[in-house]
């Protein structure tokens, strides 16, 4: 399957859909990125929450407008609150997606996240190896690191969006965004942004409220990876390495516009 590339037109209007929207986005994330995340969602013009507890989760996911489950740092008390948030989020048709942290490489979360399949996600965002994994067709990966090449998990993908219904997202130098029939590619952005913590996180909770827009989800979605890449690119010019580069990189999508966006 050969994919098709997305055009700057159709990101930019995407982000407008986004823009008068702001979309309330639902975040159960890992320890790590929590702050980051939210500040990511601010920038764009969304509204995050983080609400964790079990009874709060739940009740929460019929107000927001979209909910974002991801496993980095998961407990027993957690994957409880989770999976009410997801079942509740089902009943009231609260978009969800799926962050599938290190799946290949540990067994709990790989046990728990083959769960939250059947619940069929709107959206499943990972690295090459997290995509495989779930996929059932490889273990490998080295904690949240991809140890596989983006395109040898096309077709893993592919198979998984056709099985689950969701929008599948396979990150890397290029993004790959399949709903089982048609692929987007999406490249741009800079290595320098896998030497931060919470990059690919932050994408997914964009994804998650890019689930929330009206129009082609596939589009939707490949329209965040759009603009956290090119967000990257501009905050890469500025910055000196990792330290400054997340600064620069907020800034970047506050200042995003569908000029921005377009030109």
């Amino acid at each position: 399957m050969q994919p098709d590339l997305l055009s700057r037109k159709t990101a930019a209007l995407t982000l407008q859909k986004f823009h008068t929207l702001s979309p309330l986005t639902h975040c159960m994330t890992n320890d790590v990125v929590q702050t980051f995340t939210a500040n990511t969602l601010l920038a764009l013009g969304a509204s995050p929450a983080m609400v964790i507890e079990t009874e709060e989760a739940s009740q929460f996911a019929a107000v927001a407008s979209a909910l974002l489950i991801n496993v980095g740092t998961l407990t027993q008390a957690r994957a409880h609150a989770m999976r009410a948030a997801v079942v509740h989020a089902k009943r009231v048709k609260t978009p969800w997606t799926l962050d599938p942290v290190a799946v290949g490489s540990l067994d709990y979360r790989r046990h728990f996240c083959t769960e939250l399949l059947s619940l069929n996600p709107d959206a499943i965002r990972g690295n090459a190896s997290e995509i495989m994994a779930l996929a059932g067709v490889s273990n490998s990966g080295r904690g949240v690191d991809s140890t596989d090449v983006v395109a040898n998990a096309l077709p893993a993908a592919v198979m998984l969006a056709q099985e689950t219904g969701a929008v599948v997202v396979v990150t890397g130098e290029v993004d790959y965004v399949t709903d089982g029939r048609r692929t987007v590619g999406v490249g741009g952005g800079d290595p320098l942004m896998t030497k931060v913590v919470g990059t690919g996180c932050a994408l997914s909770a964009v994804v998650a409220a890019c689930c929330a827009l009206p129009g082609d989800r596939l589009l939707n979605v490949a329209s965040a990876c759009s603009w956290m890449k090119q967000a990257g690119e501009r905050a890469i010019v500025r910055s000196q390495g990792p330290g400054t580069f997340v600064p620069y990189f907020l800034d970047a999508l506050w200042q995003m516009t569908q000029e921005v966006v377009e030109a």
